[in-house]
Order: structure tokens, then C-alpha cells, then sequence
């Protein structure tokens, strides 16, 4: 039975893996952060594996994760201020350009409206689905959300706005 649990973990974990390393990277922006933020998600699953719903193991991941960030964010602040920034390499096929314009322009969000945009647009749930994930009402989703991407207008480059 215990050989099973782990298959059944380790087939999970190589199948969402990358995708939860995007989530983790899209809210916190800092690929190390989101390598800690990955590995403290899926320990968390392993623990309750057995107890988790097949149907709900993404949801529940998910969750893990937010509340890791989320928690993280209350406990050492917003962001670290130092004379020169830490050298990061970006993971392959990433193009630095763009990475660091989402970097910039996603740190000037509050924690939650950062997981609510990066929720919403990067892993494409709906209000009702970000709304059950943090505990809040859809309005709140909504009014945050529209807030969010209104800040991330004004600061991207007039060229990627409509006009």
C-alpha cells in the first residue's frame, strides 16, 4: 500500500510540478522563492496524501501553496531592500526581458492582489474558484482583481496598453 502511495504521488508530482513552479514564480517572483514555495507545497501534500480526494488534489495543492506564499509575505515583509540585486539566472527558454518587466510591475501589487491577478490570469480560475481558494466574497475577488490590473496599467510600457 505504501509503494502505491508513493507511485501515485510521484506521477502527481512529475505531472504538475511545472506548472505549480509558474504559479509559485507568478506570485512571488523570484524563481528561488518559488522553488521553496514549491517544495514546502508538495511535503504538505505528501503528508496528507492519502487523505486528499483525487478529484480535489489540484484544488487542494493550490491552496497549500497560497498559504505558503500568503503566510511568508506576513512573516518577512513585503520585499528586501539591498544596495545591488542578487544575481539570477532565469530558467531556460525564459526571455530576461520579459521576466523582469513582470517582476517589476507584479511586485508593486499587495500579496493578495498579486495572488488574486496571478490566480485569475495565470492559472485561469474563475472569480468563484479565487473567491472559495482565499476565503473571501466574488465581490471582493472582482474589486481587487479590477484594482490589480488597473495598478499593472499604469506602470507597463505604453505599447503593450490599448489605445
Amino acid at each position: 500500500m505504501g509503494q502505491a502511495r508513493d507511485a501515485d504521488f510521484s506521477e502527481y508530482f512529475q505531472a504538475r510540478v511545472q506548472r505549480f513552479r509558474r504559479l509559485a514564480f507568478g506570485m512571488c517572483g523570484d524563481w528561488h522563492g518559488a522553488e521553496d514555495l514549491v517544495q514546502a507545497t508538495f511535503i504538505q501534500l505528501y503528508r496528507r496524501w492519502r487523505r486528499v480526494r483525487p478529484d480535489t488534489v489540484d484544488a487542494y495543492a493550490r491552496r497549500i501553496l497560497l498559504n505558503a506564499f500568503l503566510k511568508g509575505r506576513r512573516r518577512h515583509g513585503r520585499e528586501v531592500v539591498t544596495s545591488s540585486p542578487p544575481e539570477r539566472a532565469a530558467p531556460p527558454g525564459h526571455d530576461s526581458h520579459d521576466r523582469i518587466d513582470l517582476e517589476r510591475v507584479l511586485s508593486g501589487l499587495t500579496p493578495r492582489q498579486r495572488a488574486m491577478v496571478v490566480l485569475r490570469f495565470l492559472e485561469d480560475l474563475s472569480v468563484a474558484e479565487v473567491a472559495s481558494l482565499l476565503g473571501v466574497a466574488e465581490g471582493t475577488v472582482k474589486s481587487q482583481t479590477a484594482r490589480g490590473v488597473e495598478a499593472l496599467r499604469a506602470v507597463l510600457p505604453s505599447s503593450t496598453s490599448k489605445e
